[in-house]
């Protein structure tokens, strides 16, 4: 099994910075991606920014150039930091894992952390 433990979420005012942090652990043989998702009241959980083993990214067209995903793999960790916040990023920051276990090496699941709120306001 796979545990993912976020934290960094908090307050903050338009346009300060925050930093979330995700450790995964357990018994991972292998991540193929680490990601981030939010989801706001109202709207449906979406894609912020994800990194891949490879070290390719992808980010939601909202938080380009605002926000930067990256990883420390010696510690099975993703951050994202996000600055110049706005109050539309206030949501429920979801971690997101896809990783191989040592008993299913070759098969790759889905992990999340329980979330984190963002709240951006003045």
């Amino acid at each position: 099994q796979v545990q993912l433990v976020e934290s960094g979420g908090g307050l903050v005012q338009p346009g300060g910075s925050l930093r979330l942090s995700c450790a995964a652990s357990g018994s991972i043989f292998r991540i193929y991606a680490m990601g981030w998702y939010r989801q706001a009241p109202g709207k449906q959980r979406e894609l912020v920014a994800i990194i891949t083993s490879g070290g390719n990214t992808n980010y939601a067209d909202s938080v380009k150039g605002r926000f930067t995903i990256s990883r420390d793999n010696a510690k099975n960790t993703v951050y994202l930091q996000m600055n110049s916040l706005k109050p539309e990023d206030t949501a429920v920051y979801f971690c997101n894992v896809a990783a191989s276990t040592r008993v299913t090496p070759t098969s790759a699941g889905n992990y999340w952390g329980q979330g984190t709120q963002v709240t951006v306001s003045s």
